[in-house]
């Protein structure tokens, strides 16, 4: 009886063996197929390019994306399909460091993009393409609920009691370390008013903000959605994380502190993995479109600063300058930012740990 088993289950495993083999080759041939009718055809096989990009860039990107596969197959003959992954800045870039073989990277910051460089993902060389790699930038103000019911003027309102406040995780979010590094050069603005640029007084103020913080979402727009699902009075973000939600009709306020930070968001091509996919022409292709007129439109549309200035000019009215504005240089550089704010002993979470 065992034996008379034993025999149907070792046939019954052939079977199987068969049928994946046989898959297999169909798979394979119809792949052989597709090359062999592209080329008879006269054109390109299609291509593939994987995107890793930070979260808040996801709407805006399903516009531009089908502008440009239309553009480089009237070009090319070839038809580019996409496959796409949106995650907070930090994850995006701890994922492609992993593993994720993402062709072209669009992340909330330069320091994102760094990590991918010590990585040896990205050339170092990343900055010397047009507009040193930025591709979008922004603020970060205020969002408060239809009509600003508790009055909020400046980041300062937000250290008053009972005003709860949001902000996302610096430890998985770019927009996080936007809105902290925004905070706390606020602070260091103030105290350089009244007479000198003080460490000391700018953590300070950043801890009394963070008191009134609801919860530490994963990322910006994680945090956007908590906002519009209810939780908190004012939340803390991308300027044109609003802006997209007033131009789709939901009334909120916007508050632009008089001193913020301006946001520069990147894009890079991976080098390592589109020598591997051999579509390097495709994923620099698609860098370049970023920062063209059409693109910045685009953008624009959805909220963001154009970083092309003729664009930018055409729009300028539509994003306020504040008259405190700085970038990240106020604060240091990237590099002293990640040390001094965001290291396991950096005043981020010294402020957390209440220290």
């Amino acid at each position: 009886m065992r034996s008379r088993l034993s025999k149907t289950k070792h046939r019954m495993l052939s079977a199987l063996l068969l049928l994946s083999i046989v898959a297999a080759v169909a798979a394979g041939c119809g792949g052989t197929d597709q090359a062999q009718e592209a080329a008879a055809s006269g054109r390109p096989a299609d291509a593939t390019l994987v995107i890793g990009a930070y979260s808040v860039v996801k709407d805006a990107m399903a516009e531009i994306i089908p502008r440009f596969q239309e553009k480089w197959e009237a070009g090319t003959g070839q038809k580019v399909e996409f496959q796409e992954s949106y995650e907070a800045s930090g994850t995006q870039a701890r994922a492609i460091a992993g593993g994720f073989e993402a062709d072209v990277t669009m992340l909330a910051m330069e320091g994102d993009v760094q990590k991918l460089v010590s990585a040896g993902l990205v050339s170092p060389r990343w900055k010397e393409a047009q507009h040193e790699g930025m591709i979008t930038r922004s603020i970060v103000v205020l969002g408060t609920r239809e009509g600003n019911p508790l009055g909020i003027t400046d980041f300062a309102d937000l250290t008053k009691p009972g005003v709860k406040v949001l902000y996302p995780n610096p430890k998985t979010s770019g927009g996080a370390q936007w809105d902290i590094n925004a905070i706390y050069g606020a602070g260091l603005k103030i105290s350089e008013e009244k007479g000198k640029k003080d460490p000391a007084a700018a953590k300070q103020f950043l801890a009394d903000v963070h008191q009134n913080v609801e919860s530490l979402d994963k990322s910006g727009r994680a945090s956007m959605a908590a906002f519009e699902y209810g939780v908190g009075d004012v939340i803390v973000t991308y300027e044109n994380e609003l802006l997209a939600r007033i131009a789709k009709g939901v009334k909120y306020e916007i508050v632009i502190p008089k001193h913020t930070i301006l946001i520069e968001n990147p894009a890079a091509v991976v080098d390592k993995n589109v020598d591997k996919h051999g579509n390097r022409e495709l994923a620099e292709a698609f860098v370049d479109y970023l920062q063209s007129e059409e693109a910045q439109r685009i953008f624009a549309e959805n909220g963001f600063r154009p970083v092309d200035e003729k664009v930018y000019n055409e729009m300028e009215s539509s994003f306020p300058q504040p008259s405190g504005l700085f970038d990240i240089e106020y604060l240091g550089g990237w590099d002293k930012v990640r040390d001094e704010l965001y290291s396991k002993r950096g005043i981020w979470y010294q402020v957390l740990a209440g220290l």
